[in-house]
């Protein structure tokens, strides 16, 4: 009997951590930056208004022979400098997993990222 009751508690716990890993993928979202327009000039307002948690993908897509995505910290966002060792992007359709906290990302090409081609976005 003791067995039968250890099967079930097994059977039981197995079932709380598939509902809780099902829960924790459906949890995600997956946004495009700057919808329809993709990764371009003046899309620093595009994070306004939505509501990102770690672990929600970025998907930047671009013509990568003119735009790439860099993600920076927040000294490289205000001055439009990508630190030494930051992360370059440049397939055209890139996909960025974001972390707690302000994601940070700019285009490195000359001039864009003053042009407005940057975003921070805070993820709870």
């Amino acid at each position: 009997m003791s067995q039968g009751r250890g099967s079930a508690v097994a059977a039981v716990m197995m079932v709380c951590l598939v509902v809780a890993l099902h829960y924790e993928v459906v949890e995600a979202a997956t946004y495009t930056v700057g919808g329809a327009g993709g990764w371009t000039f003046n899309v620093a307002t595009w994070p306004k208004g939505k509501r990102f948690r770690a672990g929600d993908t970025l998907v930047f897509n671009y013509n990568p022979t003119v735009h790439n995505v860099i993600a920076v910290n927040k000294a490289g966002y205000g001055s439009c400098v990508a630190p030494r060792g930051a992360k370059v992007y440049k397939t055209g359709k890139d996909q960025i997993k974001l972390v707690k906290g302000t994601n940070f990302f700019i285009c490195g090409f000359a001039g864009h990222c003053q042009s407005g081609m940057k975003i921070a976005v805070n993820a709870l």
